[in-house]
């Protein structure tokens, strides 16, 4: 597995990132055993980078990644952590809170889930409007001179922001959505991070599974299932993104690789500052995904993905729309 550095003060990790979301039902029913066997697995090969976040499961995801970390050495991992978001017992939404205090409660109780004595990457996963984003950094710099942290990142936030952010302490990187149907950062995002020395890690690579053969073989959603939730997985805005599939896997059968291969590649060759933070709960599909950092595609290839699907093609926005809202990075 290639490594890089995330940005100019981060960091040396994997090309690719494993991110955990999905192992804690956000897709619905998942399998404990499975997700322990796939993170070994991914470790073993090199794949370094876990992403998880506080609230994946109300807690479950740290403390299966904790299980999961007492059969590996925890040196051999980067933990990349986000906090602050709110859920109450039904699993709803309540907000956000960036407060200095919540930085340092949300960093004891991870530390305690995880079962180890730092994060490597400590991230607030949204932009607390109520509170100065220097504060919710400043209170990540004193959690990393006391030993608790060793790198700060960001999540979808907008370029003005990350500017007064990185004025306060070096950023690692921004992790924010980018996929060929989720490309926002290029209009400003990904030119601020790249001046200010900062990488992105990016997520919704497989824009939740769209990209890639789920959707083709038109998939139910189970209740529990974000995407059932999400307006490019309703109705006519489903119909129209599954066409556009339909093309990538054209390019993909011309290449004898799977579709989620091929946009796990784009996203890849959009240059080495890109660490793809790809969600898998088999190691069946870690395997199609590790085998994508193998992949490199040509400029023409590049030209033909994003002819047959520009910025604008895809059908509905990537949240709800109060979800939307709380985005920074689309402000």
């Amino acid at each position: 597995m290639n490594r890089t550095q995330l940005g100019n003060s981060g960091p040396t990790v994997s090309r690719i990132g494993l991110g955990a979301m999905g192992m804690s039902g956000a897709y619905g029913e998942s399998n404990d055993r499975e997700s322990i066997r796939t993170i070994h697995a991914a470790v073993d090969a090199g794949v370094d980078l876990v992403d998880t976040g506080d609230f994946y499961g109300a807690g479950h995801n740290e403390m299966l990644i904790g299980r999961a970390l007492k059969e590996r050495n925890r040196d051999d991992v980067v933990l990349s952590v986000k906090f602050g978001a709110l859920r109450g017992p039904d699993g709803g939404w309540l907000g956000f809170d960036g407060r200095p205090e919540s930085v340092k409660s949300s960093l004891g109780y991870t530390l305690q889930r995880l079962g180890v004595d730092h994060v490597d990457v400590y991230r607030p996963a949204r932009l607390d409007p109520r509170v100065p984003i220097e504060d919710t950094v400043g209170a990540i710099a004193e959690m990393i001179e006391a030993g608790y942290v060793r790198h700060i990142g960001l999540s979808e936030i907008g370029s003005e922001t990350l500017r007064r952010a990185a004025a306060v302490h070096p950023i690692s990187d921004l992790q924010i959505e980018y996929s060929i149907v989720s490309r926002g950062i290029e209009s400003d995002i990904l030119d601020t991070a790249r001046e200010l020395g900062v990488g992105i890690t990016a997520y919704g690579v497989l824009s939740r599974g769209l990209l890639s053969n789920t959707f083709r073989a038109h998939k139910p959603l189970s209740a529990d299932d974000f995407r059932a939730h999400s307006p490019r997985f309703q109705g006519e805005n489903l119909t129209r993104n599954v066409e556009l599939v339909e093309l990538l896997a054209e390019i993909a059968d011309d290449r004898s690789i799977t579709v989620a291969q091929l946009a796990i590649a784009w996203v890849m060759s959009r240059g080495d500052d890109i660490v793809p933070v790809v969600g898998a709960r088999s190691v069946e599909r870690l395997t199609e995904t590790i085998a994508a950092s193998e992949i490199s595609l040509t400029s023409d290839e590049v030209a033909r993905i994003e002819n047959a699907v520009p910025k604008d093609a895809v059908a509905g926005e990537r949240y709800a729309e109060a979800q939307m809202a709380q985005l920074d990075s689309e402000a």
